[in-house]
């Protein structure tokens, strides 16, 4: 079945980013990627998808967390009368050390590209969602989002920030028929956790009641859901981590 709403992803070069623009596309959504730090990984899979799914993929290169990009981008959709229906922030990076460590300049990239991005997407898209009577934005967050975490506090701030954000955000828009939940994940096998030695890694999975690693497939299935189903369900936080926190 072919779908005339747009779904926009950001960062969805790889990791969970790359397997929910493939499952959006494999449903028969029409896809605008947005990645920035691998542009050659990002147009594959918008070829990838073109061929395989013979959709409408455009892909976009930029840094979520920079104003003037973004607003470029949506001048550009309003212009071509094109209203995402679904919007996926999924931008994001991680930051591990000491607080004391961390300088004003790294605290204000990671606060840009993980929150600050959801601001300027969620800006950018309400209006056109407005235009189109509705929509859907999840929001990818993290269970150090939840509980937070010993030398992440900037991951988890930005993290805990977009919970809020979450919430807030769904009772404002509530009322205009636009939904807004967000996926805290625990450890997801992306290359997010892939600086993790072997040790490393024996260690958190046995943190894991689960025993394993998320894919990035059951994450992008979250995703999905929370952004497709359940018309009643908005403001939610919904935590997936194979009972780790």
């Amino acid at each position: 079945m072919l779908h005339t709403g747009y779904v926009l992803i950001t960062g969805a070069s790889h990791g969970i980013g790359r397997a929910t623009a493939r499952l959006f596309a494999g449903h028969g959504y029409p896809l605008i990627l947005n990645g920035f730090h691998s542009p050659d990984a990002l147009e594959a899979l918008g070829e990838e998808i073109r061929r395989q799914y013979r959709i409408s993929c455009e892909t976009t290169v930029g840094d979520a967390g920079d104003a003037a990009y973004v607003q470029d981008l949506f001048a550009g959709l309003t212009a071509r009368d094109i209203s995402p229906e679904i919007l996926v922030n999924n931008a994001g990076m991680a930051h591990i050390g000491l607080f004391q460590d961390m300088s004003p300049e790294e605290w204000q990239h990671i606060l840009n590209t993980n929150l600050t991005s959801c601001f300027l997407f969620c800006k950018g898209a309400i209006p056109l969602m407005l235009r189109r009577g509705g929509g859907s934005i999840v929001n990818v967050s993290s269970v150090w989002g939840n509980v937070g975490a010993s030398c992440e506090v900037a991951y988890s701030a930005t993290k805990g920030g977009i919970n809020a954000m979450t919430r807030a955000l769904a009772k404002e828009l509530a009322p205009s028929r636009i939904r807004c939940n967000a996926a805290a994940f625990g450890a997801i096998d992306t290359a997010m956790n892939h600086f993790l030695d072997a040790e490393e890694t024996a260690a958190l999975l046995g943190e894991i009641p689960a025993g394993r690693l998320g894919t990035p497939e059951e994450a992008a299935a979250l995703i999905y859901d929370l952004a497709v189903a359940h018309p009643y369900l908005t403001g939610q936080v919904i935590t997936m981590d194979g009972g780790w926190t």
